[in-house]
């Protein structure tokens, strides 16, 4: 199968050199499944022709908004529009998350209560504890915006007291979530001292590290399901 990596955002200076891009992070997450893969960067106005040159769409993390206004970010949502009109699979990570309940509908937002840093602990809900399991799913946040209104065709499967709708499918063919599940531990505690002050406050770096150091976030259930869905099998 061919997945398509639709890249919204990227690493950069040392981060990029140790941990790669995004979207090679991405494809790192979903190695076990033996995908081929390419990658088209967004940003840049890098398009695929056809919603159908891929047997399965991901669209990644960003440190940009899905509400602004740029023209990238308009044919992103259309292409969303595309491929679920197709029936195509669809995952979105963090930002592509977002993009995605937006481009069906929803409303994304700065949360009022700031930053979402380190691991939050997500409760599936009724629907969601087939596709996780009955126990609480704890991952790995770096995020201040957030889906506050869903789409209508949206199904909550999980969320947090931080994060309500931070787990969401739309059909069979489209999974979201909020957390980075390819972000693991070791690139977590680099990332965050490392954006600041550009992204961060000091303090904020430091809550975020206080919560790595209590909380162990175990991401296999959502690559599980991630996988599930991309080989077109029922969530």
């Amino acid at each position: 199968m061919k997945i398509g990596i639709l890249a919204a955002g990227t690493n950069s200076g040392e981060l990029l050199d140790q941990f790669g891009s995004f979207a090679h992070m991405t494809e790192q997450m979903l190695a076990d499944a033996q995908f081929n893969f390419h990658q088209w960067d967004v940003r840049l106005g890098e398009f695929p022709q056809s919603v159908h040159e891929c047997d399965g769409w991901v669209i990644t993390g960003s440190p940009f908004s899905a509400y602004e206004p740029l023209e990238w970010i308009a044919n992103l949502e259309s292409l969303v529009r595309a491929i679920d009109q197709a029936g195509i699979p669809l995952i979105g990570i963090c930002f592509g998350h977002q993009l995605i309940a937006q481009a069906l509908g929803g409303v994304v937002a700065k949360a009022g209560s700031g930053w979402g840093l380190g691991v939050d602990l997500y409760q599936p809900t009724a629907a969601g504890q087939a596709l996780l399991g009955c126990e609480p799913v704890r991952l790995h946040i770096i995020h201040q915006d957030q889906v506050t209104e869903l789409p209508e065709r949206a199904e909550l499967l999980a969320g947090s007291s931080f994060c309500k709708n931070a787990v969401l499918s739309y059909g069979r063919h489209i999974f979201t979530l909020q957390a980075h599940p390819e972000f693991g531990r070791e690139y977590m505690l680099a990332e965050l001292p490392a954006i600041v002050p550009d992204y961060l406050t000091p303090a904020d770096a430091e809550k975020g590290l206080r919560s790595l150091e209590l909380h162990q976030a175990d991401s296999t259930p959502v690559v599980d399901a991630i996988v599930r869905v991309l080989k077109g099998d029922s969530l």
